[in-house]
């Protein structure tokens, strides 16, 4: 008889093991983790769809770091989802982990996004970023954002203490060698009133699966809604053909701290369109991450997994057993 696949639930995940503080940890109260200045503050968006990435970034996270105690997690989810199937899902695997939930709702968005060149990218919750700051309490200054495609190597606590200056809202990844121009569509260029955004900046590609983010000055400065502005235009315009991305560089393209290339090394799910295998860039890794359209998960259920797959199934959850029945 062939495998049927079934849906997966709280219990298809293998409970992972407990990590502990080292000596030189600070001792948080759980009672004060929440808005703690010493905790680290990491979100995260969870969904069904993604929910296996989530996981194995998540130990990824605690089994790297050096006080995984110290660490709170907020993860976002739709408010049309399944909180209490994602809070039991997430309890069961990680009993001693500290995390909220935070529903996003997402009509005010919705009207706002565009189709983009893949499907996936127009996925409501992918914006849920452009509004941590208003979801997550005012307690919380700085937050660590990471996509749900990619696992860590390194101690995430290096990452979360880069300093981001006086100004600076965002730190990340910056890959100033890309043709920035191709992110933006020839209205966009061809329109000086528009085109102009970028005078006096030395604007660069950059990532946002991996920032590092200053909420107070994010909310300060109102950059949700100069994001979602350009949003705007673009529904009236085609400016872009990404999705989220390109009203990020729109506003902050420039004006960012740049991060280590390690801390995320991205693009190992191939481009938008095929999804290929690709290597890895020139340097030391700490972050990888499977940005584009192959997913590990995906690859190596389909037994057609590229080489570097191996290394995200090693934080891989799921229990196989509950996986299939025969």
């Amino acid at each position: 008889m062939a495998a049927t696949v079934t849906p997966i639930t709280h219990q298809h995940f293998k409970e992972a093991s407990k990590f502990y503080n080292s000596p030189a940890c600070l001792s948080i109260s759980e009672p004060y983790i929440l808005c703690s200045h010493q905790a680290l503050h990491v979100a995260m968006t969870i969904d069904k769809a993604y929910i296996r990435g989530s996981m194995a970034a998540i130990l990824s996270v605690l089994q790297h770091s050096s006080c995984p105690h110290n660490i709170a997690f907020h993860f976002l989810i739709s408010a049309t989802a399944n909180a209490s199937l994602l809070r039991a899902t997430i309890s069961s695997s990680f009993p001693y982990l500290y995390f909220r939930l935070y529903p996003f709702d997402h009509s005010s968005v919705a009207p706002l996004i565009s189709t983009s060149i893949r499907s996936a990218l127009d996925c409501p919750l992918n914006y849920a970023r452009i509004y941590l700051a208003s979801l997550l309490p005012s307690c919380i200054h700085r937050v660590l954002y990471l996509d749900s495609d990619l696992i860590l190597v390194d101690d995430i606590a290096e990452l979360a203490a880069i300093q981001l200056g006086d100004n600076s809202v965002l730190a990340a990844t910056e890959y100033c060698s890309a043709n920035f121009v191709s992110y933006f569509t020839p209205t966009f260029w061809s329109n000086p009133c528009l085109s102009s955004t970028f005078a006096n900046r030395k604007a660069c590609y950059f990532n946002t699966g991996v920032m590092v983010m200053d909420l107070d000055r994010w909310r300060e400065g109102d950059y949700t809604r100069k994001i979602e502005e350009w949003m705007e235009i673009q529904k009236r315009m085609r400016i872009y053909e990404l999705g989220s991305l390109p009203p990020f560089l729109l506003v902050f393209a420039g004006n960012i701290v740049p991060v280590d290339h390690r801390w995320n090394q991205h693009g190992l799910g191939g481009d938008n369109f095929d999804g290929l295998c690709r290597d890895l860039h020139p340097g030391p890794v700490s972050v990888l991450h499977w940005s584009g359209k192959g997913k590990p998960w995906a690859r190596l259920d389909a037994k057609t997994p590229c080489l570097l797959d191996a290394l995200w199934a090693s934080y891989d959850l799921l229990d196989t057993s509950f996986a299939f029945d025969s």
